[in-house]
């Protein structure tokens, strides 16, 4: 299983980009596929020449910050992923969609399969960086009554709520599973039914479930680039884990797919008991969720 990095696994990235290219001055860029490119104005080699001055997340994006107000932004998508060389060593070239080289190494953005959806933006200064903001809140950072509002803004099942960018920054497919699970939510309830309880209740399980998979994913990395990134872990409870038993209480994890989508569940932990069908949720999942990744991200923001 594939799933698209989220919170935790960009987090790490990111820690990782900031002990190797802030303050070091992007050299060349080479881009081994063009189309990688989603921007032309301002040119990508605009960037050359110019010190790394910050770094950030941008719901599942990461933002680049050079000098004089450029922003490169990368999505990684599905299949995308970040490799680094240090200096001196040769940088794989395997899947390679764009080399960027410092005087102390190579950043290599690459990308499985044959679909291409990882992308690179070139952006010039902060108000075109907030235009690519999907909007959704800081889920670690705000107060109960932000997470409350965002949550029943629209009626949504909780599932399609916490994976919407527009709701929440950096909540994607696999750790959405985990939160459920860890709240004892099912991922089918609307989110208008939620009660104070289960809203504070589920604000707790995100918060704990994205801050101990960051701390987990940060021991692994042990200091160096992190490799194999995926948002499927061998340690998590529901996600990727159908027809396993829930570590909690035994049951048989089960599942739903709708197009791109698939929800992991315990049936006894999240919904009484009962087993999800397929048939009769279809209809709800056709018209609750977005067909395509492309196509949730690409929607006009909700009103604030």
């Amino acid at each position: 299983m594939r799933d698209m990095p989220e919170l935790p696994d960009i987090t790490v990235y990111l820690e990782a980009l900031e002990r190797r290219v802030a303050g070091q001055v992007l050299e060349k860029i080479r881009l081994e596929n063009i189309f990688v490119l989603r921007t032309a104005v301002p040119p990508i080699d605009s960037l050359e020449k110019r010190r790394v001055v910050a770094l950030r997340r941008i719901g599942k994006r990461i933002a680049c910050g050079f000098e004089g107000e450029r922003w490169l932004v990368l999505h990684l998508m599905i299949a995308g992923r970040l490799q680094w060389a240090e200096a001196g060593v040769k940088p794989k070239n395997v899947n390679a969609l764009a080399h960027f080289s410092f005087p102390n190494g190579t950043l290599t953005l690459t990308e499985a399969g044959t679909k291409r959806r990882a992308s690179l933006h070139v952006l010039d200064g902060e108000a075109a960086l907030r235009a690519i903001d999907p909007g959704g809140i800081d889920v670690l950072a705000g107060s109960t009554e932000e997470f409350g509002a965002a949550l029943t803004r629209e009626n949504h099942t909780l599932k399609r709520s916490l994976t919407d960018p527009h709701l929440f920054s950096g909540i994607g497919n696999a750790y959405s599973d985990e939160i459920l699970h860890a709240a004892k939510l099912s991922p089918v309830m609307l989110t208008p039914k939620l009660s104070a309880a289960e809203i504070a209740r589920l604000q707790v399980a995100v918060k704990e479930v994205l801050g101990a998979w960051t701390e987990r994913l940060r021991r692994e990395a042990g200091g160096k680039f992190p490799a194999k990134v995926t948002a499927f872990h061998a340690g998590m409870a529901v996600h990727g884990k159908f027809g396993q038993p829930c570590p909690v209480c035994g049951t048989t994890v089960q599942r739903i797919r709708y197009a791109e989508n698939e929800v992991n569940y315990c049936p006894r932990c999240q919904t009484g008991g009962k087993l999800l069908a397929d048939r009769s949720l279809s209809r709800l999942l056709k018209q609750d969720w977005p067909r395509t990744i492309e196509e949730a991200e690409a929607r006009p923001r909700s009103g604030r």
